[in-house]
């Protein structure tokens, strides 16, 4: 075989190749693996349609409404958007940042009772860096961040 034939024999078996593989990723049920991201009035209002996949459910912790057992390691809080709530149960402990008050994003499945059980909890912070002022210590500084909320 002359090596102009064989570079063109391997160039159409490696096209093949990637064609087949891209016409397998179109066609695969990649929907199945989508977490969807959505508020507590969308999560709300798809009803029985979100008991069971996979979200992630963003929104505000409720003030008044977190519940830390260190014991068994259960967190329950209630997120908002302003307009309709929330509960949720997390397992595991929370991260330092967490409170009341702060954003969240929690992935998890609604449950038929209407609780939202996550697995995964992540919080929302701001990327904003304030150097401390002349004289303020980071002490200070943390207190002043909690002041601010």
């Amino acid at each position: 075989m002359k090596p102009t034939t064989r570079r063109r024999l391997f160039l159409v078996v490696a096209l093949l190749l990637a064609f087949g593989a891209l016409g397998f990723v179109a066609t695969s049920n990649m929907g199945e693996n989508l977490v969807y991201y959505w508020d507590p009035t969308q999560l709300r209002d798809a009803g029985d349609k979100a008991v069971g996949a996979t979200i992630r459910l963003g929104g505000m912790v409720q003030k008044g409404t977190v519940n830390w057992q260190p014991d068994s390691q259960s967190l329950r809080f209630t997120v908002t958007d302003g307009k309709n709530t929330v509960d949720v149960i997390a397992t595991g402990a929370p991260p330092q940042m967490f409170r009341e008050g702060i954003g969240v994003v929690v992935e998890g499945t609604m449950t038929p009772e209407g609780v939202f059980k996550s697995d995964r909890l992540m919080v929302k912070h701001s990327n904003e860096y304030k150097p401390p002022k002349e004289g303020e210590s980071v002490e200070d500084m943390y207190k002043s961040m909690l002041e601010d909320q």
